[in-house]
């Protein structure tokens, strides 16, 4: 969830306040691998303890009573966004606002082109929806899609469903080819792998049966 940015006015139950967001992109550095010391992961514990006393808090309303201890905050979260900068994947960049999104980036001759930033300069290419899809296992089989949609399948094997994104991305080249944006089409050599999720759909025993 979003967060109120400093001096903004608070939006309970809408928006997280500065200091919960701060926390955030702490957590988020955490959860993809960030590492703390001792003294470190208890200050975190401390922050917890003011800023989520419940499960059932609500956002938007809790920040730190300290002021020094909220700036404290801020510089660790900086420091977490910058560990997490340094990480994005090829092609992306993290971007933080009002909270941390990954972008694709824009620079066309970069050694790593994400199909996402080159679907963005495309417009209404029809092919751009698979183009950028992953794929990822389900109940009925293997799928492209993206975080909410199926675009294509299921299939029975995974490499259908990567088949599936391929030519969808050879469709867009030679759309944008047909509209004169060679400059965009010409990128297509430097696009990162159709991405494939970890299946874990049959990672417990009740669903491995009839895999």
């Amino acid at each position: 969830m979003a967060a109120s940015l400093p001096g903004e006015p608070l939006q309970p139950g809408r928006r997280r306040t500065p200091d919960e967001g701060h926390f955030d992109v702490i957590g988020l550095a955490r959860i993809l691998g960030r590492r703390l010391n001792g003294a470190e992961e208890l200050r975190v514990r401390l922050w917890q303890n003011e800023l989520r006393p419940t499960h059932t808090r609500a956002c938007g309303v809790h920040t730190l009573a300290d002021p020094d201890n909220a700036e404290a905050l801020a510089d660790k979260a900086r420091e977490a966004f910058e560990w997490l900068a340094e990480r994005a994947p090829a092609g992306y960049r993290f971007v933080w606002t009002d909270a941390v999104y990954l972008e694709p980036d824009a620079d066309l001759g970069a050694e790593v082109v994400a199909v996402d930033a080159v679907a963005r300069m495309a417009g209404g290419a029809d092919a751009v929806d698979l183009a950028c899809a992953h794929v990822r296992r389900g109940a009925g089989g293997w799928v492209a899609g993206d975080a909410v949609r199926v675009l294509a399948g299921p299939f029975d094997r995974r490499d259908e469903a990567v088949g599936a994104v391929e030519r969808a991305r050879a469709r867009l080249v030679g759309q944008l080819r047909a509209a004169g944006r060679e400059d965009l089409a010409g990128t297509a050599s430097r696009w990162p792998p159709v991405p494939v999720e970890p299946d874990t759909w049959a990672s417990t025993p009740e669903r491995a049966v009839g895999r």
